[in-house]
């Protein structure tokens, strides 16, 4: 199935546009991370999380709104304190987080007990006949600095792993410049992914690491098809200018990647959608970085591998390498 038949677009020759697209964006990411910073969850800092249901027993009680919980956790002293619904808004199930201060080198002990006290005497009536251990406060722990920094390490360093053995594969199965390029692209697309989350002071859990992860998955995926197009091209037309190669190859591919990008985008932005606050980050996550991944792939990816070999002096090589391998 072709969505797209026998376009025609410039790519190499729009490259510079897309290059200034892509350098606004970097910025205003880069921004967004310099003057605003990243958010971290509390697994990745320290803090208090806990899940707590507050559903009513009794149909003469109301449940709890997550209104009246954020004020009568105000009121206590816990202004900051983050709630969401845990599934369908009906069942008043939260999930609260609660950082600890960021003068404090330890996570303040009393805080769980203080969470405990602070649903015992605000909501009697939910809380009344249950056990608090399991039943109302279904789930609590702490993070401490140490076992958040640690983990904030290692997401970093699994986001920079991936990409460093991609390198290796891209460089095995074409050429070192294609596994650069594609890896600056792949950074063009985490960056920007980032940013957004920077700029709208979003916070950045596992879920959004495993997003982040996702991403670069997908991206490199699509950039290695156009790859592969191009390799392919170059076997058959050697002595047509690398222009027209680049341009036809990604041309012909466009059609598959364009099917690929909107199915996942659609599964994506409907997760946003309908998938409740749980999924919510998530799902954006991974809806931006369809779109900035697909756009990178496209109009980015092998315009820099053009432009590298061309700086260097080494389009033959590039050509003559490429042709070489299966």
């Amino acid at each position: 199935m072709r969505l797209l038949k026998k376009t025609n677009i410039d790519f190499v020759g729009i490259r510079k546009i897309t290059y200034a697209i892509s350098l606004i964006l970097i910025l205003a990411s880069l921004g967004g991370l310099i003057f605003r910073g990243l958010n971290w969850s509390i697994d990745f800092t320290s803090g208090v999380a806990a899940r707590i249901n507050l559903k009513a027993k009794s149909g003469n009680v109301a449940n709890v709104q997550i209104d009246e919980f954020r004020d009568v956790l105000k009121q206590n002293g816990f202004p900051e304190a983050e709630i969401q619904y845990m599934g369908d808004m009906e069942n008043s199930i939260f999930q609260i987080k609660i950082k600890s201060a960021e003068s404090k080198e330890e996570v303040d002990g009393d805080t769980k007990t203080a969470i405990l006290r602070i649903v015992a005497e605000n909501f009697p009536d939910h809380v009344a006949g249950r056990d608090m251990n399991n039943e109302v406060v279904e789930e609590i722990y702490e993070v401490g600095p140490k076992v958040g920094g640690e983990l904030r390490a290692n997401a970093l360093l699994a986001v920079l792993i991936s990409m460093v053995l991609m390198i290796v594969y891209i460089w095995f199965r074409f050429e070192l410049s294609f596994g650069v390029m594609a890896i600056a692209a792949l950074a063009h697309d985490v960056i920007i992914v980032i940013g957004v989350f920077a700029l709208t002071g979003k916070e950045i859990t596992i879920q959004i690491i495993a997003a982040l992860l996702t991403i670069v998955g997908y991206s490199i995926n699509d950039t290695i098809v156009v790859f592969d197009r191009i390799r392919e091209d170059l076997k058959l037309r050697r002595k047509e200018p690398l222009e027209n190669v680049f341009n036809s190859s990604i041309n012909r591919s466009l059609s598959r990647t364009v099917i690929t990008s909107v199915t996942t985008f659609l599964t994506a932005f409907a997760l946003y959608l309908f998938g409740g606050s749980v999924l919510h980050d998530f799902a954006l996550a991974i809806t931006i970085g369809v779109v900035v991944g697909t756009y990178s792939s496209v109009f980015i990816a092998s315009n820099l591998v053009l432009d590298l070999n061309r700086s260097l002096g080494k389009e033959k090589q590039a050509v003559q390498g490429l042709t070489r391998r299966k």
